[in-house]
């Protein structure tokens, strides 16, 4: 086992513990702080894979940006810092099977993809090629659907947090 290999494990497992504790903690503030510990344990993953603008678009855009938001919004709406509520309902173990089998499924259908095994032939110098990467987002048989989607699935949190945040009358 390489260095490498090691510091991947001890990445991987902050970056998993943390990202349990961004779920699982009643303080929102603790679980911001938790959630930006998670970003950086990514951004470090992508260092590790040689992936430079992945690592700056992590840190500036989701550990700088996103995450100093939250916190801003935390503590300017000076609500409630501590969920009373449980953290856990009686239906967990239901959405726990749904999440593992879905799990195994994805797992199934990317093994079962003819393109999974990419050899390191196929890497450009540096790790990465960002004129392939911006044409993969906007060609239909690449990643338009799912940037779609994604945006789709944004802006639909953010009429969401709106509803929420909204008071009642």
């Amino acid at each position: 086992m390489t260095l490498l290999h090691v510091i991947f494990i001890i990445t991987a497992a902050v970056t998993l513990i943390s990202a349990g504790m961004v779920v699982t903690t009643r303080m929102l503030m603790h679980a911001a702080l938790w959630l930006i510990l998670t970003l950086l344990g990514v951004a470090v993953l992508f260092a590790l894979l040689g992936t430079r603008f992945f690592v700056v678009v992590q840190v500036m855009i989701y550990i700088g940006a996103i995450a100093i938001l939250i916190i801003f919004g935390v503590m300017l709406t000076r609500r409630i810092m501590q969920d009373t509520g449980p953290q856990l309902n009686r239906g967990w173990w239901l959405a726990a099977l749904v999440v593992l089998i879905l799990f195994a499924s994805l797992i199934w259908a990317i093994s079962s993809w003819q393109n999974f095994n990419v050899t390191t032939s196929s890497i450009t110098a540096g790790g990465e090629n960002l004129l392939l990467l911006g044409n993969s987002f906007v060609d239909p048989s690449g990643f338009l659907i799912p940037f779609e989607v994604a945006s789709i699935l944004l802006l639909a949190a953010l009429i969401g947090s709106i509803f929420i945040a909204m008071e009642r009358r």
